[in-house]
């Protein structure tokens, strides 16, 4: 059998294969893309290399009779589960909680092709089917959802996704070597104490724990009646999803507990560059003959350099999913990705984003590793740059030359976030790779707009956002202004904010629409304050207190409150 067979999704595909079984079977929101940004497509083809039969059943439809879920039988270990690459309710709902009309993650941007709460409406639906096959969960959805978490949807505090759905376990964040061990210790028959010794998963089970040294967290009914105990619980969550050697977390619930186990430590980068070299087609399935997919429109041009982010910002669910610490792969891997694009069909040489969650922190880790190992700050930026760290963008540098060295490509755009703080403080660049670095930023890898994220002009809000001063943007745009004009580029600075956020107010709005620093700049990107599970924003959204020193804030929960504050911005704005 071919290694580059694609992936079946029905009975026919697995026919022409010759299976007569398949060992997993993942049940997706998404439509099925055979590309490395999807995370169905890396665990099918990562548990492919190791030898197992992976099927992949995309959007199945819940509402009918079921056949999506019957067509393909029981697979000989367990089903995977995943909501897709969004949380569901997040790819459904306005941060108005007004319906959106498309999914991008649908062909054709069809709205309505999965349900509210996927992970749990599917996992019912297979528990039910069969209800002595394991099912697993994963995914943006599953994993945010881990622990106790405040859902905006429904304006409750809900129990970890594992007591609604009946899920056998959970898998966290990135998951390749958690998937793959818990696959062949299914197939082997591993005792269960052992199984459940598997880092970067998650249980529930009856009874007390046993594990002396666990953390144990407040119970779930606890945070249900105490919305201090459910921001003691988050700030102890989120300090131990930060350190390198974590504890076990334990969360009473019910007539149980959750059960949390540390992560992998990050990958190497020679696992960075296995989770890569993968027989991807880079394409859409078959099935779709040729439908527009706008999720993978906006990707299939891009390369992916590395995974995780120390920035901590603490509206993003980066680092809860991906980790804090930078996992970078190897130049000769990325090359290897870049001389394949050529085959994509409709590619022309252009790149269209090289980069990840932040494009800038590639290569990026601390001078002395012994010292990260027992650090627990959430961020290596703020308050202040950690004097540990390593900013120096000269691997990164020699990287972009590197891929401007092939043949065929004629530019490599930076279409992820940067962070300005990486290279820019105060008193100007941080070291000899700085300017170099932003220069070619600006003149080499921009498309006509440089994109960064201030977030907002007011200290105080910035702060509650774990972003660095205004001023520093402030510093960015005289940088910025001062290239453009000795170069005569035509470059525009597009800044981004947001409205909303625990702590902003109308007049912290009005001073934002109305900051001098602001004139003349394109002033159109702004977003509302959505939470999302597992963030620091969103408890602070809930609760009304910050989790990490306990003191009360301004929170504007109307929604029409919500609203007029980005309007309002818009309406100032335009002033300019």
């Amino acid at each position: 059998m071919p290694e580059t067979y694609m992936i079946p999704t029905s009975v026919k595909e697995v026919e022409r294969l010759g299976w007569d079984y398949i060992d997993v079977i993942l049940f997706t929101g998404d439509a099925f893309v055979d590309h490395p940004s999807f995370g169905t497509a890396v665990i099918a083809r990562y548990l492919q290399k190791h030898g197992y039969r992976v099927a992949v059943v995309p959007q199945p439809n819940w509402r009918d009779d079921l056949r999506d879920f019957r067509k393909l039988g029981a697979p000989r270990l367990y089903f995977g589960v995943n909501a897709g690459a969004m949380d569901s309710m997040v790819n459904h709902y306005t941060a108005s909680k007004r319906l959106r009309s498309d999914d991008a993650y649908t062909p054709g941007g069809k709205a309505g092709q999965r349900p509210d709460y996927a992970v749990t409406v599917y996992t019912k639906i297979l528990k039910r089917l069969y209800p002595d096959i394991p099912v697993i969960i994963g995914g943006i959805e599953a994993s945010l959802r881990r622990l106790t978490h405040y859902d905006y949807w429904k304006d409750e505090i809900l129990p970890s996704v594992l007591v609604t759905s009946g899920a056998d376990w959970l898998c966290y964040g990135m998951g390749e070597r958690p998937m793959l061990e818990l696959t062949r210790a299914i197939e082997s028959g591993r005792n269960i104490s052992d199984i459940r010794k598997i880092p970067q998963t998650a249980f529930f089970l009856s009874g007390n724990t046993r594990i002396k040294d666990a953390e144990i967290l407040h119970s779930f009914e606890e945070c249900r009646r105490n919305k201090v105990a459910f921001a003691e619980n988050f700030n102890r969550i989120e300090t131990c999803a930060n350190m390198m050697t974590p504890k076990v977390l334990i969360e009473p619930c019910g007539d149980g507990h959750v059960q949390v186990n540390p992560p992998y430590p990050p990958a190497t980068e020679q696992e960075m560059d296995s989770f890569w070299d993968l027989p991807f087609t880079k394409l859409p399935h078959p099935r779709y003959k040729g439908k527009h997919i706008p999720a993978y429109e906006m990707i299939k041009f891009s390369i992916n350099t590395h995974r995780g982010c120390f920035g901590g910002c603490n509206f993003c669910t980066i680092a809860a999913h991906q980790g804090k610490f930078i996992q970078s792969r190897s130049e000769e891997s990325i090359l290897k990705e870049v001389r394949a694009l050529k085959e994509i069909p409709g590619f022309a040489g252009n790149i269209s984003d090289l980069g990840a969650p932040t494009a800038n922190m590639y290569g990026m880790h601390g001078k002395n590793q012994e010292i990260c190992g027992k650090c627990i700050r959430k961020s290596c930026l703020f308050p202040q740059p950690c004097g540990n760290l390593d900013r120096s963008h000269e691997r990164l540098l020699a990287l972009y030359e590197r891929v401007g060295e092939v043949k065929g490509i004629r530019h490599s755009y930076i279409g992820s976030g940067i962070r300005y703080d990486l290279f820019l403080d105060e008193k100007g660049y941080v070291d000899g790779s700085s300017k170099r670095y932003f220069r070619e930023l600006v003149l080499e890898h921009t498309s006509g707009r440089l994109k960064v994220a201030p977030e907002h002009t007011e200290d105080n809000v910035l702060r509650l956002m774990a972003k660095p001063s205004f001023s520093l943007f402030r510093k960015l745009r005289q940088e910025f202004d001062a290239l453009v004009s000795e170069t005569g580029t035509h470059c525009s600075l597009v800044p981004y904010f947001i409205s909303g956020h625990p702590g902003c107010g109308m007049s912290e709005m009005k001073r934002l629409s109305e900051n001098p620093a602001l004139k003349g700049l394109y002033m159109d990107q702004v977003q509302d304050f959505t939470p999302t599970p597992m963030t620091t924003s969103s408890v602070m959204f809930c609760t009304g207190i910050n989790p990490h020193d306990m003191k009360k804030i301004f929170v504007e929960r109307d929604i029409g409150r919500k609203r007029e504050q980005k309007s309002f911005f818009f309406k100032k704005s335009r002033r300019h």
